[in-house]
C-alpha cells in the first residue's frame, strides 16, 4: 500500500503561521487516512519555524526552484530572511517521503513550502502567482507527483497508476 505525504495541516495539526489549520474535509483523504497511508508532515515546523509565526513569501513571487538554485529567497513580513529554515524543512521531507518510498504528497496550496499551482508574489499583499513552494519543488525534482489540497482526485488518479504499476499481469 502506498504511503502519501501530506501537509499537517490539512490533517488538523495547528502548525500553520497563524497557529491555525486548515483542515481538509476530503471524503478520499479522510478513506487514506483511515487505512493508515497518511503521512502528516509540516516543512516549517521541521526546518525550526515556531507556531506562531510571522507569514513569508519567496521574494518576487520567483518560486521554490529559485529558492533552491540560491537565486531568491524566504523573508518572513518583517523582512527576516528564513530561507536557511525552508529549505531545512524541504530537504527533511524529502528524507521522510525516500525513507518511506513515497511517490505521493498532497501539500498545502499557496505556502512558500507547499504550493504546488500558485506562490504569494512577495509583497505580503495576498496576490498569488503561478509557481511552487521551496519543498514541492524539491519534492517534483526528485520524482514526488504533489498535488494541491483541491486536487486530491488527481492525487487518487496518480496512486491507482503506481498501485496498478504492481499488480500481477492477468493470464
Amino acid at each position: 500500500m502506498e504511503k502519501i505525504m501530506v501537509s499537517a495541516c490539512l490533517m488538523g495539526r495547528k502548525v500553520r503561521y497563524d497557529g491555525a489549520a486548515k483542515t481538509s474535509g476530503d471524503a478520499l483523504l479522510a478513506t487514506w487516512r483511515q487505512e493508515g497511508r497518511l503521512v502528516p508532515f509540516c516543512p516549517e515546523v521541521e526546518g525550526g519555524l515556531p507556531v506562531p509565526r510571522p507569514a513569508a513569501e519567496i521574494e518576487g513571487g520567483a518560486g521554490g526552484a529559485a529558492v533552491l538554485a540560491g537565486t531568491a529567497r524566504v523573508l518572513a513580513a518583517d523582512g527576516t530572511d528564513v530561507t536557511r529554515a525552508f529549505l531545512s524543512g524541504a530537504w527533511a521531507a524529502l528524507a521522510t517521503a525516500q525513507s518511506l518510498g513515497i511517490k505521493v504528497a498532497i501539500l498545502k496550496e499557496g505556502s512558500p513550502s507547499c504550493g504546488s499551482l500558485t506562490v504569494y508574489d512577495g509583497t505580503f499583499a495576498g496576490l498569488r502567482l503561478p509557481g511552487s513552494g521551496v519543498t514541492t519543488a524539491l519534492l517534483e525534482w526528485h520524482g514526488i507527483s504533489v498535488f494541491g489540497e483541491d486536487r486530491i482526485s488527481a492525487a487518487g488518479v496518480r496512486l491507482r497508476e503506481l498501485e496498478g504499476d504492481r499488480l500481477p499481469p492477468r493470464g
